[in-house]
């Protein structure tokens, strides 16, 4: 019958455990408290609980600070077990009873495994005493927890995680704090869980005990709680060992022993307990399921601000290898240089080589026009480049600068480019205007122009490729760059077209601006991983970009699991719907 409920709750632990909640978002420290909680709750006591059924039952006795709660399970085991006193807080590390029968079921550590069983008192953290009292009966086990208001982060806690590990929790409240919030913050999380719950109201004065205890019925009626046994100890003094007098302790005591004593009535407060804990776990992890699909949106919404950033970037770049803008200033000072003094004709003939050239270096002092203009060309490229990144690192940064997870992620370094990008964008243009000459030399590689004028004449060529690519139309040219370049673009189309054929230039030019396009794409996409790594290092993919109707969202993962859970609970059976309803405190 329960035999596909700790299959389906170890694929809902797993899950819930290997998902991560790292962008700061307004659900995502609600998540991981809640995450940790269920993870606990498994471990601690839902799987255990369930391989063991017949377990001891173990009452969790909880409450707010100096409500006597020691006090209270020292005197109905009438022995000095757990530590009571005037300094607060008292319990530190918490203690469970039970009979020496069943000592063995908690030595083990199969309930709550995440605390080291030790013998005697300790302040060590993670520790869980435990005490065996011969007067307890078997089948019934108490465990003082820490105060749930404790001033200790870590009892808070502690005390929160016991909680969940309860099959009755035993609340202990006084007549001057039974009104706190916390507790009754407590108390609903208990209601909302299927928890079984009995109270305590201690140190009551004889003369305000119906007062006080008709307004408590009527606070626990306002909560849903009305069916938790309530019994009212009155204010009384403590005998030597530091316990209550036994007639003061002696209904709940028979009542806790009547329940240990009916095998039927603890398996009944168990299942309850038990199924109300698995059915509050859908609901627990839809709300993660949520914020997972929130860290995933955030992660796209950051990705895709990057990506917006640098599509910007290459089209701005794409756009300027286009509309002629990099055939100004210097490149076209030196291309008109170039073509205008002839020195492309020239270097195109065979009979020309370069020992001319550096005659005419030697005498001038300045390098020849090829040089010239093919450095006017890297340096143009190169300041493009570093003006398009700068852009996009600055657009990136402010992008993810007015979203939350995306303002935890930067750093100052990255609203603007690598420190190597200068470098790094010279050596792209220098590669790239290498391949422009590979590419000459290959296209002309089977034609005699090529064969006789050697490599000069590529290079030559190649330079006016180069130029061909800062043209909207593959070295057709624009009226507007005819006329500034004073017609020279013409001349220089017409000799490359005789040299290669009309159709030759244009896949020349085409192939070199796309081989541009992708090397220029790829320093880009260098630079935005700068910011997606981040995203990538803390462990949230966006969410997919394909078929939304088909692409399971990380959140599914968990909404599979639960409902795997949920399933396997309702075959279970394991209580018929209602609420279990205790004998009351006057039964």
């Amino acid at each position: 019958m329960l035999s596909g409920l700790p299959a389906a709750l170890t694929r809902l632990r797993t899950t819930v455990a290997a998902t991560a909640y790292p962008l700061v978002l307004p659900s995502a420290d609600d998540a991981r408290r809640v995450a940790h909680g269920l993870v606990a709750q498994l471990d601690d006591y839902l799987l255990p609980r369930l391989d063991r059924l017949d377990a001891p039952l173990l009452v969790v006795v909880g409450g707010s600070t100096g409500a006597g709660k020691s006090t209270l399970v020292n005197s109905l085991v009438r022995a000095r077990v757990s530590a009571a006193g005037v300094l607060r807080p008292t319990t530190r590390s918490p203690v469970l009873v039970c009979n020496p029968a069943d000592s063995g079921w908690f030595r083990q550590g199969e309930l709550l495994p995440g605390l080291t069983r030790a013998a005697d008192p300790t302040d060590e953290p993670d520790t869980l005493q435990l005490v065996s009292a011969p007067a307890l009966t078997e089948g019934l086990a108490f465990l003082d927890a820490p105060d749930i208001d404790s001033v200790v982060d870590a009892n808070r806690a502690l005390a929160a995680q016991l909680l969940a590990a309860a099959d009755l929790w035993l609340f202990v409240t006084t007549a001057a704090r039974y009104a706190d919030a916390v507790p009754w913050e407590l108390l609903r999380t208990a209601r909302d869980r299927g928890t079984v719950i009995a109270l305590v109201l201690d140190r009551v004065p004889p003369d305000a005990a119906d007062e006080i205890s008709t307004h408590l019925s009527e606070m626990l009626a306002a909560h849903d709680l009305a069916a938790a046994p309530l019994f009212v100890l009155p204010e009384t003094e403590v005998d030597g060992q530091g316990l209550l007098p036994e007639p003061v302790t002696a209904e709940l005591r028979d009542w806790f022993d009547r329940l240990a004593a009916d095998a039927g009535a603890r398996a009944a407060v168990v299942r309850q307990t038990l199924d109300g804990a698995l059915a509050a776990l859908a609901p627990a992890v839809a709300g993660l399921a949520t914020a997972a699909d929130d860290q995933a949106a955030a992660a796209t919404t950051l990705t895709d601000r990057v990506r917006g950033a640098y599509r910007g970037a290459r089209r701005g770049v794409e756009q300027a290898m286009q509309d002629g803008r990099l055939l100004r200033g210097e490149v076209l000072a030196r291309w008109q240089e170039f073509v205008g003094t002839g020195e492309l004709f020239r270097t195109l003939e065979a009979r020309i080589g370069r020992l001319r050239d550096r005659v005419v270096a030697a005498v001038t002092g300045r390098p020849a026009p090829e040089r010239q203009l093919q450095s006017a060309i890297e340096s143009q490229l190169v300041t493009l480049l570093r003006e398009a990144a700068a852009e996009a690192a600055e657009n990136a940064h402010t992008g993810w600068q007015a979203h939350p997870a995306g303002a935890a992620l930067l750093d100052p370094s990255l609203a603007r480019p690598s420190d190597d990008l200068p470098e790094r964008a010279e050596r792209l243009v220098r590669d790239w205007q290498r391949d422009v000459l590979e590419l000459v030399r290959a296209e002309g590689g089977d034609r005699r122009f090529v064969a006789r004028s050697a490599a000069y004449a590529v290079n030559a060529t190649g330079l006016a490729v180069m130029i061909a690519v800062f043209t909207s139309t593959a070295f057709i040219p624009t009226g507007l760059e005819v006329a500034a370049a004073g017609g020279t673009t013409v001349a220089a189309q017409k000799v490359l077209e005789a040299i290669f054929g009309d159709q030759a230039i244009r896949n020349l030019a085409n192939k070199s601006r796309e081989g541009l396009i992708t090397r220029v794409n790829a320093l880009l996409d260098e630079e935005a991983a700068r910011y997606t790594a981040r995203i990538e290092a803390v462990g949230v993919a966006p969410a997919d970009d394909g078929d939304t109707a088909v692409q399971a969202g990380p959140g599914d993962g968990l909404r599979v699991a639960a409902a795997e859970v949920e399933a396997a609970r309702a075959e279970a059976h394991l209580t018929d719907g209602t609420r279990l309803a205790l004998p009351g405190a006057s039964s």
